[in-house]
């Protein structure tokens, strides 16, 4: 299989995509002092407060082992708090909520994640932009199902 061929299939170009997007975003986040599942969780928070612990896991596409070391870290940051509060059957659990840190730096990652999508989508029509968007859904919705 020659370079070109290999270049031109999904699974390299999601790698290649995927790894840039990383790259840049994550040397922009480290200026904030964020480490790796930092920025995500800000940006969902800033979104909707109180998930439930394994909620905002899930949500995350992370495993409730690393969400709690993620937001453990959070907290020692001053970026999120914990809340306990009960859910059915009268079991505790933990509501997630950003500090006023938290919501300042939430901004700042909101940016950083606006600008890439703006870099990445340079040259694009919106037509070509919510194209690709829903071709990846399909992707997502396929391998979901599988």
């Amino acid at each position: 299989m020659d370079n070109n061929y290999s270049s031109k299939r999904l699974h390299m170009a999601l790698i290649s995509t995927y790894s840039l997007h990383k790259k840049s975003s994550f040397q922009e986040f480290q200026k904030l002092d964020l480490t790796t599942g930092q920025p995500k969780v800000l940006s969902i928070l800033s979104q909707k407060e109180g998930y439930l612990q394994k909620d905002l896991a899930k949500r995350a596409h992370v495993e409730p082992a690393t969400m709690t070391s993620v937001l453990n870290n959070m907290i020692k940051k001053g970026l999120v708090y914990k809340e306990p509060t009960y859910v059915s059957g009268g079991k505790r659990a933990n509501a997630i909520y950003l500090t006023e840190k938290g919501r300042d730096i939430s901004i700042q990652v909101n940016k950083i994640v606006d600008d890439m999508e703006e870099l990445s989508f340079q040259g694009f029509s919106d037509k070509e932009k919510q194209l690709l968007i829903n071709l990846l859904d399909r992707i997502i919705s396929n391998l979901k199902n599988n």
